[in-house]
């Protein structure tokens, strides 16, 4: 019999059938026609990034108003078309020789009150990558078989850069099913029900095993080369990245003299809520340094680049009942230990996996290919001199550092 969970999912924007995915079905095209312009961009964004002309159409939008969004999946799908365009505009350096270190009012002044709306930074996320960028055939679709999505928006028009969004999507969904029962488990632990506890960390192990298959799957329709130099560069972000050319990060221009510089962290799997929460369940704790007891800062910044309600979601789950303490306690059920270790050592190979995917998709391309002509400045040219080590991901942090220590921290959680 399940224990009663103190969580209600809804509450946070989380859905019973599809987990940290919406629920409905994102939205295809914001139906007023005052958006028009945007969405008129929006679906010529390749070939108008292919023929160097993005700058230019987009220096050429009114500032439109946000006061016509009405609903939550409105406000989302403004969201991801104005951080497709961000991100365009600032990495198609083929237009300018390098990125923009100017984002037009037309982009920044709509996109900074849609962003505080969210509780989004105004920057390409997962979300507006993953979460909110897929179609299917309806809500009821399974959409944990990648065969069955299709995502609403690229930046250079290939199958490769869908499949890279759907694989991601394809995993959310499959992870659904254990967001609910973790919560019964964290309520059983009240209870010293350790048969339901127990249950739930096998499930949970089979799960994340499940979802590392799907991610293996990223070599079937991504190549190595394409991901590279053509879709990698428009996913950095603007921190960290003077390197590819933005030592100031982005001066958001709000017009009349108006605007900041700001430096965003790019769309990272670290912004996945799905993961986070595996980590929050296990008491997986990342920390600053190996040798350090503070907590990792940029897994903390990383809760900020999540929607505001998976995040609050996460500090509920966060002060709740330790199933790793209660695994601990539990000496005469060795089994629940065994189940315990278990579930830590697929989120492990998951995380294996994650690394053997950016070594074939960012760290042995960087040593094979020369950037392509007339590209400009961006993320993979800056790369090909770079070490393996200083690497950085488009997040900002150093790639092969920052996975193999979370990858440790992981395996270090299991219990002796």
């Amino acid at each position: 019999m399940l224990t009663q969970i103190d969580v209600d999912m809804v509450e946070f924007d989380i859905s019973p059938r599809h987990g940290f995915l919406p629920d409905e079905l994102p939205l295809r095209r914001l139906s007023d026609p005052y958006y028009s312009s945007w969405e008129d961009i929006i679906e010529q964004l390749p070939s108008l990034l292919k023929r160097k002309t993005l700058r230019c159409h987009v220096d050429c939008l009114p500032v439109l108003s946000t006061s016509h969004l009405q609903t939550l999946r409105e406000w989302q799908r403004a969201y991801q078309v104005l951080s497709f365009l961000t991100h365009g505009y600032i990495w198609n350096s083929a237009e300018g020789g390098g990125p923009s270190e100017r984002l037009p009012p037309s982009i920044s002044v709509p996109f900074l009150k849609i962003a505080l709306y969210l509780g989004l930074p105004p920057t390409a996320t997962y979300s507006a990558l993953n979460l909110w960028n897929f179609e299917a055939a309806s809500s009821d679709t399974d959409l944990s078989r990648i065969e069955n999505l299709k995502a609403l928006h690229t930046f250079t028009g290939t199958k490769d850069e869908e499949w890279f969004y759907l694989i991601s999507v394809a995993i959310e969904a499959h992870g659904a099913e254990i967001i609910p029962v973790m919560l019964h488990a964290i309520a059983a632990v009240k209870t010293k029900n350790s048969h339901l506890v127990l249950a739930a960390l096998v499930k949970f192990g089979y799960c994340v095993r499940e979802m590392g298959s799907i991610l293996r799957r990223m070599n079937e329709k991504c190549s190595p080369e394409v991901f590279y130099q053509e879709i990698r560069p428009f996913l950095a972000g603007s921190k960290n990245m003077a390197v590819a050319g933005l030592p100031n990060g982005v001066f958001y221009d709000e017009g009349n003299g108006k605007g900041g510089w700001r430096q965003f962290s790019g769309g990272s799997n670290a912004q996945s809520s799905l993961i986070a929460f595996c980590d929050v369940v296990l008491g997986v704790e990342h920390c600053d340094s190996k040798d350090s007891g503070s907590k990792n800062t940029f897994f903390q910044e990383m809760r900020n680049y999540m929607p505001r309600a998976h995040r609050t979601f996460l500090q509920r789950v966060e002060s709740m009942a330790s199933i790793r303490d209660f695994a601990a306690a539990q000496t005469s059920v060795p089994e629940l230990g065994e189940a315990y270790n278990f579930a830590v050592n697929e989120l492990r190979k998951f995380r294996d996996i994650h690394i053997q995917i950016i070594a074939r998709y960012i760290i042995r391309p960087s040593r094979q290919y020369a950037p392509k002509e007339d590209t400009g400045r961006n993320l993979a040219v800056a790369s090909l001199s770079t070490p393996d080590k200083d690497l950085h991901g488009t997040g900002g942090t150093q790639l092969l550092p920052f996975l193999r220590q979370s990858r440790d921290e992981t395996k270090n959680t299991a219990l002796c």
